[in-house]
């Protein structure tokens, strides 16, 4: 089914990689589709803890494949994807805010990692932004690029880039498109960890393998939930959600698990996502 991109699952993670190596991965709406469609099954597998994105070759994402800016800047329309590639990956009842065309990456259960092995350029900046944590190779650079192109911060980048990396930050990388490379990027925190590029995937499953071993899955989704919807909410109302959350979270069998597996020091075994 898949063109674009490669789907994989090496339990607990499922890893999906643009796969348009020749063009840096340049995103189109086919690709698009993919990774939304590989997304929803990597949701539905019980199998699956953190889901990976990545890229083939040496670039993660070169932005928007150019012949569909050209086709845009002639006014023609967006091309189509087949019917079977359509899914609706995410919680619903996160609200539209977290539903956009790829900020419903926020609304998906479970987490998404963006691991980075190179250039990120253009609308892959607000795409990598949408992931929940971003971690690096030392040969990663990024450039919006935007206003070099007579655009505007594309794809909800004006509100991602601040919430990551603070006003004046977002705006010098806003206003100049210059590129930064991954010492920058992890200083402003737009990544999380930078790694030797041969070790980035292998560190990121690492990770992935560790949250599997740790921690429930249904609590970091609930995390996950609390954290994007409290940047919409005041402190008192946050608060308020997390008290009644946390007496929910009393009643789980994971919190037993939890407490049971402290006082007989060994290892958790917690309950995985199901469909």
């Amino acid at each position: 089914m898949y063109e674009e991109i490669i789907y994989e699952v090496a339990e607990p993670a499922a890893i999906i990689t643009l796969n348009r190596p020749q063009q840096l991965n340049a995103w189109t709406n086919r690709m698009a589709a993919e990774i939304r469609h590989a997304v929803a099954a990597a949701e539905s597998d019980e199998s699956v803890v953190a889901i990976i994105i990545t890229g083939a070759g040496r670039g993660f994402c070169a932005g928007a494949d150019m012949k569909v800016l050209q086709g845009l800047s002639r006014g023609e329309g967006a091309s189509s994807v087949p019917a079977d590639l359509d899914a609706e990956p995410g919680d619903e009842s996160m609200g539209p805010s977290f539903r956009g065309t790829y900020t419903y990456l926020m609304s998906v259960r479970k987490p998404v990692i963006a691991a980075i092995n190179g250039p990120v350029a253009g609308m892959a900046v607000p795409i990598v932004a949408s992931c929940d944590l971003r971690f690096a190779s030392d040969r990663a650079s990024f450039l919006t690029a935007f206003p070099q192109r007579g655009l505007i911060a594309e794809w909800g980048s004006g509100w991602l880039l601040p919430r990551l990396v603070g006003p004046a930050h977002a705006l010098d990388l806003l206003f100049s498109g210059r590129k930064i490379d991954a010492a920058e990027a992890e200083r402003i925190g737009l990544v999380n960890r930078v790694f030797e590029h041969d070790h980035l995937l292998q560190e990121t499953r690492r990770y992935v393998d560790e949250l599997a071993a740790n921690c429930s899955p249904t609590s970091i989704a609930i995390i996950k939930r609390q954290v994007y919807q409290s940047l919409m909410a005041s402190l008192g109302d946050a608060e308020k959600e997390a008290f009644g959350l946390m007496l929910e979270s009393f009643k789980r069998a994971d919190f037993r698990e939890g407490v049971q597996a402290f006082l007989e020091k060994r290892p958790p075994n917690f309950e995985r996502i199901k469909s």
